[in-house]
């Protein structure tokens, strides 16, 4: 363990991976942009080299950047974009631009069914910033969230026996171990600050309405879903990929994972005037799922 991650250097690292993931996402570091020079990343966010190199090396595990020894790191990857240098990237949808609709309302009315809240985190807080520059001002915020059950073995991330080393299956089981409570101790970290970001506009008395719940389901996600009540929906299913994940003590475990940042979203638009069109159908359908798992399978948060 280096010493900066004895003293803290987990929770830097967060700061900076998450920060650069909202800056691929919202555009600041265009797809097939290069990013800074690890020098002035450090010294801008005020940590180490060796952060800096470790926050890069997960962003080139989840298949977000790739780097090449002289040329820096050029993002190969966005929410919002997909293909090659060779072909004119596709547009998509992408959940800023959504929760950016949700947040331009008077209500707010979010329904979310995710494996963990990270996404939802990072655009809410931006939202969050936005009502108190002024720029958008809500009334009501209602977000119901559905999580999967804590106690709930997932079948990703999933810790693969070569990490342990040949005819260590005890290895194994503790790797998985550590692996799920990653995934779990991510959830917490990104739920607490979602929730905090949303009383604290309710406590400064920025919107006058604030009501988030939290329910947990016996279900693993194998797509992640944003509902905005009537209006429309994103829809984005898992893809299982195998890549290292980077542990608390800086060590890499190779494991079946999913990368949920990077999940191809679509958009589906509810139609009032007709009830049989595409999107009217997928957006009542999901509705009525929802209802029905908040409602006979979560439990309280």
């Amino acid at each position: 363990m280096t010493t900066e991650r004895g003293e803290g250097g987990g929770k830097e690292f967060e700061r900076v991976l998450e920060k650069l993931r909202a800056r691929m996402a919202d555009g600041t570091y265009a797809l097939y942009s290069t990013l800074p020079p690890q020098r002035e990343l450090a010294e801008e966010f005020t940590v180490s080299r060796d952060t800096v190199q470790r926050v890069l090396r997960e962003l080139r595990n989840e298949g977000w950047i790739e780097s090449r020894q002289g040329s820096g790191s050029r993002v190969v990857k966005s929410p919002i974009h997909s293909g090659t240098p060779q072909q004119a990237p596709r547009v998509r949808a992408a959940l800023g631009p959504f929760i950016a609709r949700a947040f331009a309302q008077p209500t707010v009315r979010l329904d979310v069914f995710t494996l963990t809240s990270e996404s939802l985190d990072a655009h809410v807080r931006l939202q969050a910033e936005r009502i108190r520059l002024g720029e958008v001002q809500p009334e009501r915020i209602e977000l119901r969230m559905l999580l999967p059950s804590e106690s709930l073995e997932l079948p990703y991330p999933r810790a693969r026996a070569e990490s342990a080393g040949e005819g260590a299956p005890a290895r194994t089981g503790a790797l998985q171990q550590k692996v799920q409570e990653r995934l779990r101790a991510i959830t917490q970290r990104h739920t607490i600050s979602l929730l905090s970001a949303l009383r604290n506009l309710r406590t400064e008395g920025l919107v006058p309405y604030a009501d988030v719940q939290i329910r947990h389901v016996p279900l693993t996600p194998a797509f992640k879903l944003y509902l905005r009540r009537g209006a429309e929906a994103l829809f984005g299913p898992y893809e299982v990929v195998e890549r290292p994940i980077l542990m608390e003590d800086a060590t890499e475990v190779e494991a079946l994972d999913v990368l949920g940042l990077g999940s191809t979203l679509t958009r589906h638009v509810n139609d009032e005037g007709d009830p049989d069109a595409p999107g009217s159908v997928f957006m009542e359908s999901m509705q009525a799922w929802f209802d029905s798992c908040w409602t006979l399978l979560a439990e309280e948060a």
